[in-house]
């Protein structure tokens, strides 16, 4: 019997009674004239965060690249497996995305792990402590200020995670050639589930400031 979770199913239902029939049409182009987004997100895997629903995207407007801690790994043509970096390069060379933005969120669970002085992993398994040792060095560095609370440092590394993986951005040529030309944008964002603010990473200083626009009471 061909199955899937009932909350699977459910959804599916709602999603052909609902969207899909209000915005038929574009799907209907989407499936003739493929995928054009302007913007690719390089976001956290976290269920609680979704770059969609955060920025009320339809179909076709967004290239979401999900990963734990939304982290972009330095370029590496070494022959191994890269999912991200592959991703990145579809979006950069094929798709000719204009914009990229790295998205972080508070209450992140890998930067949480990444923060931790008990050596737990975030899970058991052979790949999440190697991805996670990306960003070992800056959490070493904020682990040792003291001054800070748990929830201070948690915020200051998801933040610094994200500038991180933009400097990290730059290490491909496909990225840091098109962004001096000026063809190409990097961002970064940082949303916070509980109260559902956005921060976003000034491209000049690289602080997190709040946008300027007019939000419902």
């Amino acid at each position: 019997m061909t199955h899937l979770p009932e909350r699977l199913l459910t959804g599916y239902r709602n999603f052909m009674s609902g969207r899909y029939q209000t915005e038929s049409a574009r799907y209907k182009k989407l499936a003739r004239d493929g995928q054009s987004p302007e913007i690719m997100m390089i976001a956290c895997c976290d269920s609680r965060a979704a770059p969609e629903s955060v920025f009320d995207a339809g179909p076709g407007e967004l290239f979401v690249v999900r990963n734990v801690a939304n982290l972009v790994p330095p370029y590496e043509p070494d022959g191994e497996f890269h999912a991200t970096s592959a991703a990145l390069e579809f979006a950069v060379q094929s798709l000719k995305v204009r914009n990229i933005v790295v998205m972080g969120h508070g209450r992140c669970g890998g930067i949480k792990a990444a923060l931790s002085t008990n050596a737990e992993p975030l899970s058991p398994g052979d790949f999440i402590g190697k991805w996670m040792s990306l960003i070992a060095p800056s959490a070493e560095i904020v682990t040792q200020n003291s001054m800070m609370t748990a929830g201070e440092r948690q915020t200051a590394l998801e933040r610094i995670s994200i500038r991180f993986s933009i400097a990290n951005l730059r290490t491909f040529p496909c990225v840091r050639i098109l962004e001096e030309k000026g063809k190409l944008n990097l961002y970064g964002a940082w949303f916070d589930i509980s109260t559902g603010e956005l921060w976003v990473m000034n491209r000049t200083t690289g602080d997190f400031e709040r946008p300027d626009i007019e939000l419902p009471a």
